[in-house]
């Protein structure tokens, strides 16, 4: 399934759960919302995560199928932690989406990037130069500064406590394609090269010379979740609007295509020294 809006992590497991404990009863959502006295269309949007269900929607929904103690106690909590506000909420007219809700839920990150240095891995002033040229004619200089303020906030993700395991392959041409000035440029390779040094950063080059390869199509992020309950999502991000992409077999798919590059790319260490030399024709 493929959806304009994904709900965060922890709307989809309580929407997840509702609609497993349903099935198990062999209710069909018909039956369910008769007896709730609700509509047909509220079971559904609450089963596929589109509506958030309040703590008294769980508790009833959970006394008419019988859920013991426990796991009513559970979903319950679960309701109160989906309406949980994140850091990110704080710069919702930047963060339209759910992406950044979802990254931060993620336990592994596997990106594949054709065209520029990946967010989490952007200096300030690279990002400055990328937001401000990529819609120059809708933000103005307090956007821009806002914007950058909310990338840089992003980026700690990867310094914190249970930061995510980061494996990310550039393609050769994003190390190539100058951003802004030498110095700024140069300054973003060596962000890059220690950032490659944390433990939970793995970054990998394809080289031109690996020629076609299975990411042709575009870049796009992999992210997986701690707990193994949470299915997968594959993001893909573009001008004409973001696609979220959850059914198991699409995502095995992206997840097919990035080993297939991650085994033509460049070995990490190999990588770095190519960055290294790229960084250093810019001295």
């Amino acid at each position: 399934m493929s959806i304009a809006h994904s709900p965060t992590v922890r709307l989809r497991r309580l929407a997840r759960e509702l609609r497993k404990m349903r099935e198990a009863t062999g209710l069909s959502p018909e039956g369910a919302a008769a007896q709730l006295g609700w509509s047909r269309s509220k079971v559904s949007r609450i089963e596929t995560g589109r509506t958030r269900a309040s703590t008294a929607d769980v508790a009833q929904i959970c006394d008419l199928y019988g859920t013991p103690s426990s796991t009513r106690a559970a979903l319950v909590e679960l309701a109160k932690e989906v309406r949980r506000r994140g850091w990110w909420t704080a710069y919702a007219d930047v963060f339209t989406g759910s992406y950044v809700a979802l990254e931060d839920e993620a336990s592994l990150i596997h990106q594949w990037e054709v065209q520029l240095v990946p967010g989490l891995l952007q200096t300030e002033d690279y990002a400055r130069t990328v937001i401000s040229v990529v819609r120059p004619e809708q933000y103005d200089p307090q956007e821009i500064d806002r914007r950058v303020m909310a990338r840089m906030a992003r980026r700690t993700l990867l310094s914190r406590t249970n930061a995510p395991q980061l494996h990310a392959v550039l393609d050769e041409g994003v190390l190539r394609r100058r951003i802004g000035s030498r110095a700024l440029m140069h300054d973003q390779l060596e962000a890059l090269i220690i950032a490659a040094r944390r433990p939970n950063v793995t970054i990998q080059v394809l080289p031109y010379s690996a020629g076609a390869h299975a990411g042709l199509e575009g870049a796009f992020t992999i992210l997986s979740f701690p707990d193994e309950v949470d299915p997968d999502v594959a993001y893909i991000e573009s001008t004409a609007g973001d696609v979220y992409v959850e059914s198991s077999e699409q995502v095995d798919r992206y997840k097919v295509a990035f080993e297939r590059i991650r085994d033509v790319a460049l070995i990490p260490e190999e990588s770095i020294g190519l960055i290294t030399d790229t960084k250093e024709q810019l001295e």
